[in-house]
This record gives structure tokens, C-alpha cells and sequence, in this order.
């Protein structure tokens, strides 16, 4: 790592908006890994900058560590992450966000089903679970989380 473009954790605490306690945690994660100088002080590539920025991005998509480090394992340590390696996440990222949105579009028009009909007719209600015979399905509200009644049969 050339000195130049060594950043002390510090700068990239400045740079990211981190915390300098958040980043020695996503070292410790695997999600960034510093070099050490003489004197055992770490030094940071600027490239750390996007890995945690993205890494920032993910947590406020509801994105795990886990998930996010599976995510960056192929991003190269040896070398900044071109266009093409981000492009790469990118298109994973992408998918996952879109199932996101898509479950996130089903719960809201199923709410506003359920909302508007004031429980006046429970053999429609995606709530209502007789004899709670979805509860073979698996934990919460079943009806609501996509699966059907007919799914119990």
C-alpha cells in the first residue's frame, strides 16, 4: 500500500460518517481489511471508503452482516474493485431488493384489504385463521405473508 493513498482510520471515520469503534467492528467481520505500518497503526485503502459506504447502503435495506459479507467475498483485496466488480454485486443486490419490494407490495395491498373490511366477514379475512389450522404452515400470519387457506388442506 503506497503511503499516499493510505487513509488512518481516523480520515476514513471522517470520510464514511462511521464511527471509528463501528469500523474496527467490520474489520473484525471481515468486511474490510487494513494493512499495518511500522509502528502497527492500521492503514486503509481509499477503496475501503466505497466498501463501507456500500456497507452503510446495505444495513438500510435491511441487509444482514452475513448477507453483506457473502455479498463482497468476491471483491478483490488485492487490488480497488473496478466498475465491472461492483456491477457484479450490483445485479445480486438488485434481485434481492426486488424480491424485497415485490413482498413489500404484497403486505401493503393485503393490509389495505384488511384495513378497509372492518372484520365483517371472517371467511374472508386474510387474518382469521379457524382452529388456527394455518399454524401448519409456520409461524405469523400466514394468510397475510402469502400463503392461502386451500395451503392447509
Amino acid at each position: 500500500m503506497r503511503g499516499t493513498d493510505a487513509l488512518t482510520i481516523g480520515q476514513l471515520a471522517r470520510r464514511t460518517g462511521l464511527a471509528v469503534s463501528a469500523i474496527r467492528y467490520y474489520e473484525i467481520q471481515g468486511l474490510i481489511r487494513p494493512a499495518r505500518n511500522a509502528g502497527g497503526q492500521r492503514r486503509f485503502l481509499r477503496s475501503d471508503i466505497r466498501r463501507l459506504s456500500f456497507v452503510k447502503i446495505a444495513q438500510k435495506f435491511g441487509f444482514t452482516l452475513p448477507k453483506i459479507s457473502a455479498l463482497m467475498a468476491p471483491l478483490p483485496e488485492e487490488r480497488t474493485p473496478t466498475k465491472r466488480d461492483w456491477e457484479k454485486i450490483s445485479r445480486q443486490f438488485r434481485t434481492t431488493l426486488d424480491a424485497q419490494i415485490l413482498a413489500l407490495e404484497q403486505l401493503r395491498d393485503n393490509l389495505d384489504g384488511c384495513i378497509g373490511c372492518g372484520c365483517l366477514s371472517l371467511k374472508k379475512c386474510r387474518l382469521y385463521n379457524a382452529d388456527d389450522r394455518a399454524a401448519r404452515l409456520g409461524p405469523g400470519p400466514r394468510y397475510v405473508m402469502g400463503d392461502r387457506p386451500a395451503d392447509v388442506d
